[in-house]
């Protein structure tokens, strides 16, 4: 592998593990949100906390680091075995590495907030970021669609 190369692999893996990171606003949704219809209820924010947010692994960062790191660790060395234990040694940390960057990737900080409902209905507890600030006490708007809640600012 050419010298020149030897910074690609790692830059792919930056680029492709900077792709899992949490949006960290309220106001980002998938393209698959678009056109969905979504019930609003209204209440009040009765209760809230902080939360830490903490995704998953998917090993794409361990696997993504253990090959970038075995191709970079294989260059070091003069013969075929020093190729072989770069490789191996470069494979274990790459894979160490990236499975670190991928978790710290997928951190974040949220806050669980309990609205009461209007209308006699149940509480609601709905985890997101506060970005537009809500306190105890605000009214809300809480719109329910699919297998997800969001609290807006009631009008």
């Amino acid at each position: 592998m050419s010298m020149r190369l030897l910074p690609l692999p790692a830059a792919l893996l930056a680029l492709g593990l900077s792709a899992c990171a949490p949006q960290a606003t309220n106001s980002t949704v998938a393209s698959g949100a678009l056109g969905s219809v979504s019930t609003l209820e209204y209440g009040t924010i009765v209760g809230m906390r902080p939360v830490n947010v903490q995704n998953q692994p998917t090993g794409v960062g361990a696997v993504g680091g253990g090959v970038a790191g075995g191709l970079l660790g294989s260059t070091i060395g003069g013969d075929w075995r020093a190729n072989v234990v770069g490789g191996v040694l470069g494979a274990a940390v790459g894979a160490f590495a990236g499975s670190a960057v991928e978790g710290s990737l997928g951190r974040g900080q949220a806050v669980e907030f309990v609205v009461r409902m209007d209308r006699g209905r149940r509480d609601a507890a709905i985890i997101q970021t506060n970005e537009d600030n809500f306190q105890v006490g605000e009214r809300v708007a809480v719109s329910f669609g699919g297998d997800r809640a969001r609290l807006m600012r009631a009008r």
